[in-house]
């Protein structure tokens, strides 16, 4: 009997973490997208509105959320995730411009977004990268 288990390539744990992550935004900005709304920078192109946009970014999460989970399309899921996380990184901006009055803690979270979109990109670029060389 020949097996069809596949070796996990490296970037496995990584995807699958980034889907479940992307996965649970994506359906936030439709459960409760009032936040997002009021993060979305203003003088959107093409006549978005914020709802639009939210609703935009919602769609773009599931459907990197489901590239990224499944093997044969995970490489594109990368490169989709690193699009994505460039396309939101103003609104992250914006947010903590908007945030520069709220309490300490709130302010700190606001902040710390903006690095933290550094490590995200790398993996999602190495996501992209992987070739299917297993771990």
């Amino acid at each position: 009997m020949v097996s069809t288990d596949r070796p996990a390539r490296r970037t496995d744990k990584a995807a699958k973490g980034m889907a479940l992550s992307l996965a649970g935004m994506g359906v936030a900005h439709f459960v409760a997208p009032k936040p997002f709304d009021s993060i979305v920078p203003p003088n959107l192109p093409f006549g978005l509105t914020p709802r639009r946009a939210t609703r935009l970014s919602g769609v773009a999460e599931l459907t990197t959320a489901a590239l990224l989970a499944s093997p044969t399309t995970r490489r594109l899921g990368g490169v989709a995730a690193t699009a994505l996380f460039a396309a939101v990184f103003p609104a992250n901006v914006y947010m903590a411009q908007q945030w520069s009055d709220k309490p300490l803690p709130l302010r700190l979270g606001a902040y710390a977004r903006l690095p933290l979109q550094l490590p995200m990109v790398v993996t999602a670029v190495r996501i992209a990268r992987d070739t299917g060389e297993t771990a």
